[in-house]
């Protein structure tokens, strides 16, 4: 029957769409391979304005401006927006991305403990005492499924007098009503300040990352983000593939809505099994081992049943906390997901890990 692929950041199933693949195709022939160029030099044609327009009326935003990963993109806003008068808030288990572009900037730093909002409010009395707050926090995080509390953040912030920052990467194109992310979700669109994402996972699978937010700050990343300012532009096949990916989002929900029922029948039936998992109503779906070579040797044994999973342990993931990360997609069916909870069953049965 073939190998069925469950770690794949594919969350709609549209990096094999072949709407998307034609959009693709059609780009390379009309805009060519690329520019060889950065965007201030010749590296901007109209497909990429274009899609920058679409982001930012996607996300109900102002403006958005692209780069070639969203591992770039928040590289490039830290350092370009706070300064040493200026404090940034961020969670301890934010994406690396987020930890290194912070690292790149000079305002004051403040990590508060994992989704704990009394500690995030604590560091925010503290640090009143600089001219701009920015609390930083995935909206979605990669390695436990679970959803930060962005109701709370955005009041703690208004109360504080804070601007808010989340990366989306794992909830653009499939969390909330019309796929918008964790804050249409949580319905808190009007008071994050800024989002940065990815068109590398949901919105196509192939590359690229991007910042949508107020006008002005699109702007001052325009003239000082160095990652936008020194690296190539996108290609045009990538930036049709994007482009197809959110007209086909904005058409229509359907895709998006249809991943909550494939991801509750596959937590279900994983927790009836006896497994744990981690995270709440997220395609994420970790299953916690915690002994590493537990995670390795089952992930070898589900390949060889057909399903195709990967162990993650330290230094990904905290010491004792293994996990095999099984990501449910918009074009797995039933029966594979059915197919994915037996053979997990019969492995975890094999090596102990279930009774």
């Amino acid at each position: 029957a073939g190998i069925l692929n469950f770690c794949a950041n594919n969350y709609l199933g549209l990096s094999s769409h072949p709407e998307v693949i034609r959009a693709a195709v059609e780009a390379l022939e009309k805009f060519g391979a690329g520019l060889s160029s950065v965007r201030f030099i010749c590296g901007t044609q109209s497909i990429h304005k274009d899609l920058e327009e679409k982001i930012a009326h996607f996300h109900q935003r102002e403006d958005a401006i692209l780069y070639a990963s969203c591992f770039d993109a928040n590289a490039g806003i830290f350092e370009a927006l706070l300064t040493p008068e200026d404090a940034v808030l961020s969670d301890e288990l934010n994406h690396a991305s987020i930890i290194d572009g912070i690292r790149l900037c000079k305002a004051n730093k403040y990590r508060y403990k994992h989704m704990d909002m009394q500690d995030l409010e604590a560091k925010l009395q503290d640090a009143q005492k600089h001219r701009l707050r920015l609390v930083a926090t995935d909206g979605a995080f990669s390695m436990d499924g679970d959803i930060a509390p962005l109701r709370e953040i955005c009041q703690l912030a208004q109360k504080y007098d804070a601007l808010v920052f989340i990366d989306e990467c794992h909830a653009t194109g499939f969390l909330g009503p019309n796929g918008r992310g964790t804050d249409e979700l949580l319905g808190v669109m009007d008071k994050v300040t800024i989002i940065n994402s990815t068109l590398g996972k949901a919105l196509g699978g192939a590359a690229g990352g991007y910042t949508t937010g107020p006008k002005p700050l699109i702007d001052l990343l325009r003239q000082r983000s160095r990652p936008y300012l020194f690296s190539n532009s996108l290609p045009p096949a990538v930036v049709g593939c994007a482009s197809k990916a959110l007209d086909l989002l904005m058409e229509s929900n359907a895709i998006a809505q249809s991943m909550a029922a494939k991801t509750q029948r596959f937590r279900s039936k994983m927790t009836a099994a006896g497994f744990t998992i981690s995270g709440k109503d997220h395609p994420i779906c970790p299953v916690m081992l915690g002994d590493a070579r537990l995670a390795s040797v089952m992930a070898e044994d589900m390949l060889n049943r057909g399903i195709y999973v990967i162990g993650f342990s330290y230094p990904v993931v905290p010491k004792g906390k293994a996990r095999i990360r099984v990501q449910i997609s918009a074009v797995h069916s039933d029966e594979d997901i059915d197919r994915c909870v037996e053979a997990f069953t019969e492995v975890g049965r094999k090596h102990g890990a279930l009774p």
